[in-house]
């Protein structure tokens, strides 16, 4: 049974009825939990005022817990970086909390590791994902006992026809094989794995709390952003040298969002990760499951990770 420490750094949460589901079935497996002070305040649209939500960060690192796991993203955090209390998140993570989250967390977590190089984890939030009114995903949930455990050790999934292709005309191989597993296999030793949110990502560009990672594994995701504005903020990555120097992007999910009949005309989702590849020689790997969606891995941003691709099998290793 894990300690979980429940906290509030971006929005508020206005879906209460979620929020408690959520808690209760982290109760039912086992988890003892345990919810911040503030974890319900409100203020405007954040989760109590600036004051407020620093000091349940605080409270969250202080707590001792297995795990400080924020109750929703929505946006704040990148409001509050400068006076985040880096050494003392960092020295909590030493001592053995594990800080989990995702969408606006990023700025948490891409803040951290710039000014410590603390490994964080990007992962599932209380309200929408174990207070969802489906059951938890599967495997959302085994990745989260997981890393309650300690055994977490990487994270496999299946490419898509098209990323095959993609990687063969790469490695100049003229004809794509009927057999996906005739394309070399590429495999990526040693790289350092980050990323998240990629508004947030956006945000934070030319900041001091953006890392400056060489040669890494960059993995991104978004939800409710139309394709042309996903390919406006994946070029300014692009044209800032970003996606340049790392070994690999990988794209989670990308959802929520609507194509205008008629005026988009074939414009969507493909053409833009088609338009990217053009731009960069760093191969590009759709389908991983990460992002807004119920079936998540939890993956640890700044850790040094074996990036494995064969044939349309992909794996992530950290162990």
């Amino acid at each position: 049974m894990s300690h979980l420490y429940i906290y509030s750094p971006s929005s508020a949460v206005r879906d209460k009825a979620a929020f408690r589901r959520g808690v209760k079935r982290l109760q039912q497996l086992g988890h003892e939990v345990e919810i911040d002070e503030a974890a319900l305040r409100g203020h405007q649209r954040f989760a109590g005022d600036d004051a407020t939500r620093l000091a349940a960060i605080g409270r969250a690192g202080a707590s001792g817990a297995d795990i400080a796991m924020i109750s929703r993203g929505g946006y704040g955090l990148t409001r509050l970086l400068p006076e985040l209390p880096y050494k003392k998140l960092a020295k909590a993570i030493e001592g053995g909390t594990q800080f989990v989250g995702l969408s606006d967390f990023t700025a948490l977590q891409c803040a951290l590791l710039a000014k410590t190089g603390a490994i964080t984890w990007a992962g599932p939030a209380v309200g929408e994902d174990f207070g969802a009114e489906e059951p938890p995903d599967e495997i959302m949930v085994a990745c989260f006992d997981d890393l309650a455990c300690g055994q977490g050790e990487g994270a496999g999934w299946r490419l898509p026809v098209s990323d095959v292709k993609a990687l063969a005309a790469r490695t100049s191989v003229r004809k794509p094989p009927a057999d996906p597993s005739a394309v070399p296999a590429m495999r990526i030793r040693g790289a350092t794995l980050w990323g998240g949110n990629l508004n947030v990502i956006c945000a934070l560009a030319g900041t001091p709390y953006m890392p400056v990672v060489e040669g890494g594994v960059l993995f991104l995701e978004d939800t409710n952003e139309h394709p042309y504005r996903i390919e406006r903020q994946l070029t300014q990555l692009v044209n800032a040298g970003i996606i340049g120097r790392q070994k690999a992007v990988l794209m989670g999910s990308f959802n929520r969002f609507k194509l205008v009949p008629g005026y988009d005309r074939g414009f969507n989702l493909q053409t833009v990760v088609s338009w990217i590849r053009s731009q960069t020689r760093v191969p590009v790997f759709t389908g991983l499951p990460f992002g807004h969606v119920p079936t998540k891995v939890l993956l640890p941003v700044g850790q040094r990770v074996d990036l494995m691709v064969e044939g349309r099998d992909a794996l992530i290793y950290w162990g």
